[in-house]
């Protein structure tokens, strides 16, 4: 399937692992496929805001709902509360640590993450990039699997960004469409002046 997307549309898929990751989720889900769009060059992200979707406002509901485990503040302060609450219980995590590193070495408690396994239509996307696996939600594996049965239901032969954000409307229920419906913004109005892009738009 993935040889059917344009360009753009495997800059979309790409660098939706590259907000996921910058954002510090483990899964990407349709929100990070959202961000995407409204970065990449394309005729779905004029289209989207167009239609009034703001890539910062998006971004920061995304934190709002999931957190941002990238922000290194955020880490440390999960970190201190990990500590506290161990502690709490009698486990003294630094102690625990120095122990662990006596024994074992130096940086023993830092495991190197195993290579990923390349599996199903989706495996040339989970390598490349550093940091590891990180892999697509069930949702939104469903979401790129319906954007290819939006470019077969509008007679096309490739899969396009506009494609892209078809199969998220149709799949109806991720954070991306939960999103929309906060901002207010007109899903079905977006459908057609999705598909308006894709017969007027020269797709790369």
């Amino acid at each position: 399937m993935f040889e059917r997307f344009t360009q753009s549309a495997r800059a979309v898929v790409t660098g939706a692992k590259d907000q996921a990751r910058e954002l510090g989720h483990p899964v990407i889900g349709t929100e990070h496929v959202l961000l995407s769009l409204l970065t990449v060059d394309s005729g779905a992200g004029a289209v989207l805001r167009q239609a009034g979707v703001d890539r910062d406002a998006v971004r920061a509901a995304v934190v709002q709902h999931v957190g941002d485990q990238g922000d290194e503040t955020v880490v440390a302060d999960r970190d201190a509360e990990d500590a506290a609450a161990l502690k709490a219980i009698g486990i003294d995590l630094d102690a625990v640590r120095a122990a662990i590193e006596e024994n074992f070495g130096a940086g023993a408690l830092h495991l190197p993450r195993p290579a990923p396994k390349k599996r199903g239509i989706f495996g040339k996307l989970y390598s490349g990039g550093g940091g590891g696996h990180t892999p697509f939600s069930s949702r939104n594996k469903k979401v790129l699997e319906l954007s290819l049965r939006e470019a077969l239901r509008l007679k096309h032969k490739f899969i396009a960004p506009e494609h892209i954000m078809l199969g998220v409307i149709r799949e109806g229920r991720g954070l991306a469409m939960q999103i929309l419906a906060e901002q207010e913004i007109d899903v079905e109005r977006l459908r057609t002046d999705l598909a308006r892009s894709l017969e007027a738009g020269a797709v790369t």
